[in-house]
C-alpha cells in the first residue's frame, strides 16, 4: 500500500493528517498525480458517494466596493471593465432563483460587492429569501460581506441556510491581498455565523503568490472552525485588477490542492469554484474525483463553461447529481 493510501486510510479511521502530510500532497511528484487522487476519492466517496451537488450564483450588486482586495474585479482599486449596479430587484432575483431551479442546482448564492450590507440591503436579502424557498424549494447561501451577530441573527431567522465568507488564503498571507479589512474581521464574521446558527459557506483563492504554509494554514484553519462548505477558487488574473498578468497554476497544482483540502477536511462539502475552466482545462474531471460539488452557469464577473458541458462532465464520470441527502439522480445531457 502507497502512503498517499495510508493517509486516506487514517483519515477514514478518524485521524488527521498532520502539516508535513498536507505539504507532502501538494509537493508530490506529477507521477504520483493519480495516486493522490485515488486516496482522495476514497474518502470522498465515503461521505458523499458518486454525488455531485449544484450551485447557482448570482451577482446581486456589482461594483462599487470600498475594500481592496488585489484579486477582485470589483473592488475599489480594480479598473476592469465590468457591470455596476446597486442590489437587483426582488424579480430579477427571482427569476436567478428559477434559471438555478431550472439547471438542478442544491443552493441559490446571493452575492453582493460590499464591505458588509447596508440596513436597505438586509432588508431585501431577508424579504425575498422566504418567497425564493416558498416557491422553488432551494436552499439559500448569502454572500454580504462582513457581517454583525445581530445581522447574521436577522438572516438565520428569514431563512438563510449559510453564509459564504471566504477566509481567501492563511492569515500570514492575508495582507499581501488586502489592506481594509483583517483576517481577524473574516474571523469575526464567521463566529457571528456560527453563533446565529447558519452553516459556514468558507474557503478561498490558489495562485495569488501564497506558499505552499499558506495554502495548508488556510485548510487546517476551515478544518478547525467545522467550515461545511468549502469553494476552491483559482485565482482568474483579471486584467484591471492588481494581481493580472499573474498566472502561477498547472491542471496538476490544482487537482493537488484540490486533493489536500479533502484529505485536511474529509468531511467538508468541496466545490470546484471559480478559474476552473481556465486552470483545470481538460483535467477539470478529475477535480471531482477530491471535490463533490461544482457551481454551474457564470461566476461575479467572469463566465463559466455552457450548463451542458458540466452535465455531460458529471455524467461521462458516472456520478450523479444531488438536491439533498434523499435524492440522487442523473441529468439529462445535451445531444
Amino acid at each position: 500500500m502507497n502512503r498517499w493510501q495510508e493517509m486516506a486510510d487514517s483519515v477514514l479511521d478518524g485521524g488527521s493528517i498532520d502539516r508535513g502530510a498536507a505539504r507532502s500532497i501538494l509537493e508530490s511528484d506529477d507521477a504520483e498525480i493519480l495516486d493522490v487522487l485515488a486516496a482522495a476519492y476514497r474518502v470522498r466517496h465515503h461521505h458523499f458517494g458518486n454525488t455531485v451537488q449544484l450551485f447557482f450564483l448570482m451577482n446581486a450588486k456589482s461594483g462599487l466596493c470600498p475594500e481592496d482586495c488585489g484579486y477582485c474585479s470589483q473592488s475599489k482599486v480594480s479598473d476592469a471593465e465590468i457591470p455596476r449596479y446597486n442590489l437587483l430587484s426582488a424579480p430579477k432575483l427571482l427569476e436567478g432563483a428559477r434559471l438555478a431551479a431550472e439547471r438542478q442546482s442544491k443552493t441559490f448564492c446571493i452575492v453582493i460587492s460590499a464591505r458588509g450590507p447596508s440596513e436597505r440591503e438586509i432588508d431585501a436579502v431577508c424579504s425575498i429569501v422566504p418567497e425564493i424557498k416558498r416557491q422553488y424549494g432551494l436552499n439559500i447561501c448569502a454572500c454580504l460581506g462582513l457581517l454583525t451577530p445581530e445581522q447574521a441573527g436577522r438572516l438565520a431567522a428569514a431563512g438563510v441556510d449559510k453564509v459564504n465568507h471566504n477566509l481567501n488564503t492563511g492569515r500570514r498571507f492575508y495582507p499581501e491581498i488586502c489592506t481594509t479589512h483583517t483576517y481577524a474581521d473574516r474571523l469575526r464574521t464567521l463566529q457571528a455565523c456560527r453563533d446565529a446558527g447558519l452553516s459556514l459557506c468558507s474557503g478561498g483563492i490558489i495562485g495569488m503568490g501564497e506558499s505552499h504554509d499558506d495554502l495548508i494554514d488556510m485548510a487546517t484553519e476551515l478544518r478547525d472552525l467545522r467550515v461545511e462548505s468549502i469553494p476552491l477558487n483559482f485565482l482568474q488574473a483579471i486584467d484591471g485588477t492588481p494581481l493580472e498578468g499573474s498566472d502561477r497554476l498547472s491542471p496538476r497544482d490544482c487537482l493537488r490542492a484540490l486533493a489536500m483540502m479533502r484529505l485536511v477536511n474529509p468531511s467538508s462539502e468541496l466545490r470546484i469554484a471559480g478559474g476552473r475552466e481556465v486552470h483545470l482545462r481538460s483535467l477539470q474531471p478529475l477535480g471531482l474525483y477530491a471535490a463533490n460539488s461544482i457551481f454551474v452557469g457564470d461566476y461575479l464577473t467572469t463566465k463559466g463553461q455552457l450548463p451542458e458541458a458540466d452535465y455531460a462532465l458529471i455524467s461521462d464520470m458516472g456520478f450523479v447529481v444531488t438536491r439533498g441527502a434523499e435524492s440522487a439522480e442523473p441529468l439529462a445531457c445535451a445531444d
